[in-house]
């Protein structure tokens, strides 16, 4: 095809075009961008429905909150004090234990012997101080005929403290004997949970073994640690005689885990490489839902505040100049209102310590529909917004209605 032909068809093509769009604009009743201002119109006319919520007045507790770790109140490694052949155990690993419960038994014959020896000798040594009391004061009548020397009298008298020393000396034994032989029964010192066993029946054990470690779960501490900067709040309110709230909640801050603690001590020093304070807190731990070396998010009560100004987290955005909520005006227009969050009073309000007052009625969802002078169409919490189709439908069935009847 020559190039002549290539023109003419392009040219034709644009022909075309420009008059369907001139027929398309002239037709009768019909006005160019009339739709489009229309549509702009009902739209800026409409109300956008949100959810709004007032501002409420509430006491709030304020909270300090850190990382925590759950430590035992006592936690004991059990070895024997004396050593010999362990027989038996007399306890089932994680099973609790009360203090002086038996918990293992060491072969006791050697030390059974070792005090049966004890009161023997003792028994040997109180027959030879009777016989020698008895001697001594028959000397000591005859003494003053002179039938007995002096020397002799205080050779006898010595004979008999001497004797005495030795019995004094077997009873020791004796109750040294005893305590070895009581050792062969191992006790718990403390209640407890024992924990799994070192050493199995039939192994010769010492000093040095450690049969199992016993930990005490009721109560339980809490360590954790605060910013420097919070330390004076903290003594202030500690040193007023209530003792300070503390709640145990878990890694996700969904709910409390253990409540009923109580801040016990606040530590002396202030740890200078990481510019906090220690503080350990206690907690009566009834259903053993902490468990040691658990780590857990610490919510320490510091004050309340009385009538605090309280609204729904999810009211307050963040934008270049700080925090600001949608407040709803008497005409249902919204304006932005900067606001200062002072606090969390759970897992989804907030208190506000300034730009609102009580009452004030603040956008929850729906925000990102919205700008300053909106109209808006306050919903409760929860309610649905009457779907938006059912005039076009009633219009669409309308002109289908119309056409049959032609």
């Amino acid at each position: 095809m020559s190039r002549f032909w290539k023109i003419a068809l392009i040219v034709i093509a644009v022909l075309v075009v420009l008059a369907l769009g001139a027929r398309l604009l002239h037709r009768p009743g019909a006005k160019p961008g009339a739709g489009t201002a229309q549509e702009g119109a009902g739209a800026d006319a409409t109300p956008v429905p949100v959810t709004v919520e007032p501002v409420q007045r509430q006491d709030v507790p304020i909270y300090l909150t850190a990382l925590g770790t759950v430590q035992a109140l006592n936690t004991v490694s059990v070895t024997p004090q004396v050593s010999g052949q362990l027989l038996k155990l007399f306890f089932v690993e994680g099973q609790e234990v009360k203090a002086g419960e038996l918990i293992a038994q060491i072969d006791p014959r050697t030390f059974q012997a070792a005090y049966d020896q004890a009161v023997a000798n003792k028994a040997r040594d109180e027959a030879q101080l009777a016989t020698a009391r008895g001697n001594y004061a028959r000397s000591r009548n005859l003494a003053p005929q002179g039938y007995i020397s002096k020397q002799d009298l205080d050779n006898l008298r010595n004979t008999v403290s001497q004797l005495e020393g030795t019995v004094a000396a077997d009873a020791a034994a004796i109750r040294d004997a005893q305590v070895q032989l009581g050792y062969t029964r191992v006790l718990s010192p403390i209640d407890g949970v024992a924990g799994i066993r070192n050493v199995d029946p039939g192994n010769l054990v010492n000093t040095s073994t450690t049969l199992v470690t016993l930990t005490q779960l009721r109560p339980i501490n809490v360590i954790f640690k605060l910013p420097e900067q919070n330390l004076a709040e903290v003594r202030d309110a500690f040193r007023g005689g209530t003792p300070l709230e503390v709640q145990a909640v878990d890694r996700t801050d969904a709910h409390v885990i253990a409540g009923g603690g109580v801040l016990k001590v606040i530590d002396n020093q202030i740890d200078s490489s990481t510019g906090t304070f220690k503080l350990k807190s206690e907690f009566p731990n009834a259903d053993n839902a902490l468990w040691p070396g658990q780590f857990v998010n610490v919510r320490l009560k510091v004050r309340t505040v009385k009538g605090g100004l309280v609204i729904p987290a999810q009211a307050v955005q963040r934008g270049p100049d700080g925090d600001y909520v949608y407040q709803v005006q008497a005409d249902s227009t919204v304006k932005t209102q900067p606001v200062t969050v002072a606090a969390e009073v759970d897992e989804s309000h907030v208190m506000v310590s300034t730009g609102l007052a009580a009452g004030d009625r603040v956008v929850t969802e729906g925000q990102f529909r919205l700008k300053p002078g909106s109209k808006v169409k306050a919903l409760k919490p929860g309610e649905v917004p009457q779907a938006p189709v059912d005039a076009a439908k009633d219009k669409g069935q309308g002109r289908r209605g119309a056409r049959g009847h032609g």
